[in-house]
């Protein structure tokens, strides 16, 4: 079973309401992209059904959940429906899981051993490692991906964590980052859809700040609702060709894939100006 990605997927947000997210993915295999990237947070979406959905309203396109919370999902009932979703529709369900954030579930704690139980349970259930992907920051999570899934989904995070991440990762393990962009020019204007999107909740999440510290920022760049170097690489905005070459830093620093997550009010046009120039 190989699971198609692609240079360039896109990342939608749970925040965007399901039918536009619906349509995007519908568009988005139009336009040239491999895979779509559904972000979940901590719900409880154990059937699986929408992405079923989106599975049968497309052709050819990869489905990604990004990611299924491992607190709030039932391992084995995750395992029924991906086998459904498989058999239906072959390679293009990838399913993305993780432990998401402390500060997000009540019971949070102990979140590796969480990983490698969910992952035997997977494994007992029949989900193939080359069938599941896993959301990873630290070192421990992505050797964890690279020795038991098809590889890693980090979440926002700049080029030097992509390159941190391939050595960890070694040169076999899929290594397919998200990444925010703003298709604007006008810096403040940008600025103004991203921050808050970068503020809250993630510049309140010690995961994300201490992981966003290991790569090159400062306590003064995480502080607060960041600084806009900060949220000028977390965020790329200008041309549909400069955020390109930014997205392109990624590839240059070992990913196989990049999940380009459109912010702002019109995120299908976001797309589509990014597909004239990456495709």
């Amino acid at each position: 079973m190989t699971v198609r990605l692609g240079r360039f997927g896109a990342w939608m947000s749970p925040a965007t309401d399901e039918q536009t997210r619906r349509k995007t993915a519908v568009e988005a295999e139009k336009l040239g992209y491999d895979a779509v990237w559904f972000g979940i947070g901590s719900g409880t979406v154990e059937d699986l059904a929408y992405f079923e959905e989106v599975l049968a309203a497309t052709e050819t396109v990869t489905v990604a959940t990004a990611i299924v919370n491992m607190w709030t999902n039932d391992a084995g009932r995750i395992a029924a429906s991906y086998h459904r979703l498989i058999e239906r529709y072959g390679n293009r369900f990838l399913l993305g899981v993780g432990v998401g954030h402390p500060e997000s579930v009540a019971q949070y704690e102990s979140p590796y051993a969480k990983m490698v139980g969910y992952l035997d349970r997977l494994d007992a259930e029949g989900v193939p490692k080359e069938g599941r992907i896993l959301a990873a920051l630290g070192d421990k999570s992505l050797k964890l991906a690279a020795d038991r899934m098809l590889g890693a989904h980090p979440y926002l995070v700049p080029p030097a964590h992509t390159g941190h991440a391939r050595k960890i990762l070694g040169p076999d393990a899929i290594l397919a980052p998200e990444h925010k962009i703003v298709v604007e020019e006008d810096a403040e204007a940008a600025r103004l859809i991203g921050r808050p999107f970068v503020e809250k909740p993630y510049l309140g999440l010690r995961n994300y700040v201490s992981n966003l510290r290991r790569h090159g920022y400062t306590e003064e760049d995480v502080a607060g609702s960041g600084t806009d170097r900060l949220i000028d690489d977390l965020v790329l905005h200008g041309s549909p060709a400069t955020i390109a070459n930014r997205l392109g830093e990624h590839l240059t620093a070992g990913a196989d894939h990049v999940g380009i997550h459109v912010l702002g009010p019109d995120i299908l046009t976001g797309y589509r100006k990014l597909a004239e120039v990456v495709f």
